[in-house]
């Protein structure tokens, strides 16, 4: 990056920390006989042998509070990872009071200066840090070494784009007019911005409180309590990368506690992503302490979604089943994105069926430090045994389900699911409407004709609008999905599966009971979290305060 000199509007000049457009960060793919691999499994060894204790971090400073929980592997039950300690009421209240006595510094601070903590934040992640991170993140989510890859990459780009789209935004200035000098501040939020990341991604956990960050804000972060660990990474990398003392605050807490974040005067603004019930719950809490904020607060989240795949006879049937299969199962289907509503024409049901369940038989399910793994476990208790009801309510509906593959679960060494395919004859009943969150993917086999029928179906059935997919070689077919479900994701894809968005490639988000739609690794995810000031200065302002047309005829 470089300084330089640069007129705007012919008026004034301006310093410009130029931060060139980076490129998404490369992934590695640990592939037999490489380096990578070997040293990877190495880490991997190394980090199952021990138990980290993980304080909280306020104002910089580490923090033990003795209330602590255990961080176990899902896959390995009896691998305890860490041991992590939990923020009490006086810890929060004082992480607020550290992170309100950072902001005056670092809200003032010029962007290209927290940009360059971010940037560095993320060499370290790419470089030095990256196969430890990468261990970590597959035994505390129970990731293949693919999942965790990708997951590592996406924090990568977060840092690196965003501090390019802060460049971005803060070059967006008005208009000039002679005898008047015009600006925009573009000041952060006053107060805090509540961070609050889920379970299932590395990335996110980083994100939430960072993004904020970068553009002024001070953050409190309160980590999923099944991925401290991982997000713990992310909180030492960020120390090494010179962030100031407050701007950030690690701080994992029982939820009964976020009632002293939401009724402080200073809460500025809340960064979700997590089920769709703890976001309404969250915003209804900020709903009720509207009179006592400084400012009205902003929501930004992202929930769940229930993801379709709509498979026209044009389709090719091994490209549609690959997408299938990844979209669904990796990651045991925790992604938000993942595919469960499958809809396949009738004519093409029983080749498509024949190839998918082949290489269904080729999945294995494991312990992911396992190399042959495709699945590895369910993050926890809580979320092992919602799924498991699904697939028992299937079995007890006969007349509505048949469960054609898979229904196999096992929690008595790791969380383990298999992966389940459930046929159905309503597209509109349970397992087709409600978020599953798991490996659970229900079809519905439609009738050739029947295409802009079952269109309308996926767009109206379910309450969610986040990732969805079409696979046509009609383009014609193609067409008419893109308008039929212009509303029913906020990320669509076209011979491809609902997963896998890359940041600045496919901005993440949807509408409807699936989030604000801020998308999340682009410009408009900063925007949410300034303030901004315009700013007029008049050269020679006028001494008379007569308008002309008030002199006499």
């Amino acid at each position: 990056m470089t300084i330089v000199w640069t007129p705007v509007k012919g008026w004034f000049l301006v310093a410009l920390w130029r931060i060139e457009k980076p490129k998404n960060e490369p992934f590695l793919e640990f592939r037999p006989g490489t380096k990578e691999r070997e040293l990877l499994k190495k880490k991997l060894e190394e980090v199952k042998s021990k138990t980290v204790e993980i304080p909280l971090i306020i104002g910089g400073k580490e923090v033990k509070t003795g209330e602590t929980v255990e961080i176990r592997a899902p896959h390995d039950k009896d691998t305890v990872l860490a041991v992590a300690h939990l923020a009490g009421e006086e810890e929060i209240r004082d992480a607020i009071e550290k992170a309100l006595d950072a902001w005056t510094k670092w809200s003032e601070m010029e962007w290209y200066h927290r940009a360059s903590v971010f940037l560095k934040a993320a060499d370290l992640l790419a470089g030095p840090y990256r196969l430890e991170a990468d261990a970590v993140i597959m035994l505390n989510h129970s990731k293949t070494p693919w999942e965790a890859e990708i997951d590592l990459a996406e924090l990568v780009d977060f840092w690196r784009f965003g501090a390019y789209y802060a460049r971005f935004i803060f070059e967006q200035q008005p208009e000039q007019a002679p005898g008047e000098l015009n600006r925009v501040e573009w000041r952060p939020l006053e107060g805090f911005v509540f961070a609050v990341p889920p379970f299932n991604f590395f990335s996110i956990g980083g994100n939430l409180p960072t993004a904020p960050a970068l553009v002024g804000n001070v953050s409190i972060w309160k980590p999923s309590r099944w991925v401290i660990y991982s997000n713990y990474i992310i909180m030492r990398i960020l120390m090494e990368a010179g962030l100031p003392p407050g701007v950030v605050n690690f701080v994992p807490f029982n939820t009964k506690y976020s009632s002293i974040v939401l009724s402080h005067p200073d809460f500025a603004g809340l960064h979700f992503t997590g089920s769709y019930s703890t976001f309404v719950r969250l915003w209804k809490m900020i709903a009720q302490n509207l009179d006592k904020y400084r400012n009205f607060p902003r929501i930004v989240g992202e929930t769940g979604g229930k993801d379709f795949i709509v498979v026209h006879p044009s389709a090719d049937i091994t490209e549609a089943v690959v997408a299938t299969i990844r979209g669904a199962f990796e990651y045991q289907g925790q992604k938000c994105s993942a595919a469960s509503r499958l809809f396949v024409p009738k004519s093409m049901w029983p080749r498509f069926w024949e190839v998918m369940k082949a290489e269904l038989e080729k999945v294995k399910v494991g312990p992911v430090d396992d190399f042959t793994v495709f699945m590895g476990a369910i993050i926890s208790e809580e979320q092992f045994r919602k799924i498991v009801s699904y697939i028992e309510y299937a079995k007890q509906h006969p007349e509505e389900y048949q469960i054609i593959y898979g229904g196999k679960y096992d929690d008595s060494k790791g969380y383990f699911i298999w992966p389940t395919v459930v046929l159905t004859n309503n597209p509109k009943g349970k397992l087709m409407t409600e978020e599953i969150f798991g490996p659970v993917l229900t079809v519905y086999v439609y009738d050739d004709d029947k295409y802009d029928e079952i269109l309308w179906v996926v767009d109206k059935a379910a309450p969610y609008g986040l990732t969805g997919s079409v696979f046509a070689k009609d383009r014609e077919a193609i067409l008419k999905a893109e308008k039929a479900l212009r509303y029913a994701a906020g990320n669509f894809y076209i011979n491809d599966k609902p997963t896998g968005s890359i940041v600045a490639r496919q901005p993440f988000g949807g509408a409807r009971w699936s989030g604000t739609n801020d998308k999340a690794g682009w410009f408009t995810n900063l925007l949410r979290w300034l303030n901004p000031r315009s700013i007029k200065e008049t050269l020679v302002p006028p001494k008379e305060w007569r308008r002309p047309y008030m002199g006499e005829d």
